[in-house]
C-alpha cells in the first residue's frame, strides 16, 4: 500500500456532504489536504473519483433529501457538478494544483474509441500533473444514476489506469463481521477470497439519504477490482492519509485474479444490455469454452430492440447468459441471419454479411 505508485481514490457522498444535502466545505478541504500531501513529492500519482453531485445540488434546488425520479435527480447532478468541481478546484489551488474534471458513462467506455480516449485523456492529465477528477455524467446518465454511489466506477477507473492501488472512502471503517454499532463485532482486516465474508451480513446505503452506495457496492466494487488484479483498500475518509500511506486500517482486498482487457472489464460489469441472442448448443461451446467469434449459424433467436455496436447478452438454450458482447448488426437484421453461413450470406447479400455477429474481441464470458 505504502509503495503504490498510481492510485484511485473513491469518496462518497456522505463523506462531502451534510445530512441536509450541499457541500461541507471542511470535509471538501479535508480530503485534499491529505491527497496533495501524498502526491506533493511528484512521485505518486492519484486519480480522484468523487461521488457527490447529486447531494451538492439538493440544498441550492431546495430539496431535503435526494429524489427518486430520475429527472430531478439529473437536474441536481446538473447543479451539483459545477458546485462540486469548483469546491476541489478552489481547494486545491491553495497548492497550486491544477484540477481537470472527467465525466464518464458506463456505457460508452465499453466502446473502443471511447475507451481509448479515456484512457489517453487521464494519462496526458496525469502527466502534465493535473489532478483528474472522475465522476459518472449523472446529468444524462439512466440506469447508471441509480447504480450505486460511483463504486463499481472507481473499480473499472482502477482498471483502467492500471493503478497500484484502489482506496475506497466511506464513513464506515472497514468491513465488520456485524452492525459495527452493535457491542461485541469487530473490523474484518484482511479479505484474501470473496468466501472469506461469506457469512457476513453486509448493510446498505446509510440513513442520510445523500448517497446510493452503503457497503454493499463498496464490496461487490472490492471483488471486482480485486479479480481484476489491483488491491483494495476500504476504509473511512478519516482515516484516508493511513490507508494512503500504508498503516493498518480499514479492510484490505487481496488481489484474486490477473488483469484483462481493460475494455472488456467495463463491458461485463457497467454495460446495460440491450438485447440478447440465443445461441445454440455448438455455439456456447465455441463462445465459451473455445474464446470463438459468434457466427450467425449458432444463433437460435433473437430478442429486444438494439442497434449495431450495442452491447446484448448471449444466452444458452435455457436462457442462462452465458457472455456479453457488442452486436455488429441491428436486431431488425438478425433474424434472417439466423443459422445460416456468412459464405451463404455473403453470396446473397453481399460482402457485408461475410462476418461474425459478435467478434471474440468485443466478447466477455460470464463466469457463474
Amino acid at each position: 500500500m505504502g509503495e503504490a505508485r498510481r492510485i484511485v481514490v473513491k469518496v462518497g457522498s456522505s463523506s462531502l456532504t451534510t445530512a441536509s444535502g450541499g457541500l461541507d466545505a471542511d470535509r471538501v478541504d479535508a480530503l485534499v489536504d491529505v491527497l496533495a500531501k501524498v502526491r506533493s513529492g511528484g512521485e505518486r500519482e492519484i486519480v480522484l473519483v468523487s461521488s457527490g453531485a447529486i447531494a451538492a445540488g439538493l440544498a441550492p434546488l431546495g430539496l431535503r433529501r435526494r429524489p427518486k425520479d430520475l429527472a430531478r435527480q439529473q437536474a441536481a447532478a446538473s447543479v451539483g457538478q459545477g458546485l462540486l468541481v469548483a469546491r476541489y478546484t478552489a481547494s486545491f489551488a491553495r497548492y497550486g494544483v491544477r484540477v481537470g474534471q472527467v465525466l464518464l458513462t458506463s456505457d460508452d467506455m465499453s466502446r473502443r474509441a471511447h475507451h481509448r480516449n479515456a484512457s489517453r485523456t487521464l494519462d496526458k492529465l496525469l502527466a502534465m500533473g493535473a489532478f483528474p477528477i472522475v465522476n459518472e455524467n449523472d446529468t444524462v446518465a439512466t440506469d447508471e444514476i441509480r447504480f450505486g454511489d460511483n463504486d463499481r466506477l472507481a473499480a473499472l477507473v482502477a482498471h483502467l489506469v492500471h493503478a497500484d492501488l484502489l482506496v475506497l472512502l466511506s464513513d464506515v471503517d472497514g468491513v465488520y463481521d456485524g452492525d459495527p454499532a452493535k457491542p461485541g463485532t469487530s473490523r474484518i482486516a484482511e479479505v484474501r477470497d470473496p468466501s472469506d465474508l461469506a457469512e457476513v451480513e453486509i448493510g446498505s446505503a446509510g440513513k442520510a439519504g445523500v448517497g446510493t452506495g452503503g457497503m454493499v457496492t463498496k464490496v461487490e466494487a472490492a471483488r471486482i477490482a480485486a479479480a481484476a488484479g489491483v488491491p483494495v483498500v476500504l476504509t473511512s475518509a478519516i482515516h484516508a492519509a493511513d490507508a494512503l500511506t500504508g498503516q493498518d486500517t480499514g479492510t484490505y482486498f487481496h488481489p484474486t485474479g490477473k488483469r484483462s482487457a481493460d475494455r472488456l472489464l467495463w463491458l461485463q460489469h457497467a454495460s446495460t444490455p440491450q438485447g440478447a441472442l440465443t445461441l445454440d448448443d455448438g455455439a456456447v461451446q465455441a463462445v465459451v469454452d473455445r474464446r470463438k467469434s459468434l457466427l450467425p449459424a449458432g444463433i437460435a433467436a433473437v430478442e429486444g430492440e438494439f442497434s449495431a455496436g450495442d452491447p446484448v447478452e448471449l444466452r444458452d438454450a435455457a436462457g442462462h447468459a452465458v457472455a456479453r458482447g457488442l452486436v455488429n448488426f441491428d436486431a431488425k437484421e438478425i433474424p434472417r441471419l439466423i443459422g445460416r453461413s456468412t459464405r451463404e450470406l455473403a453470396r446473397e447479400l453481399g460482402p457485408a454479411y461475410e462476418r461474425e455477429v459478435v467478434h471474440r474481441d468485443d466478447l466477455v464470458v460470464l463466469h457463474p
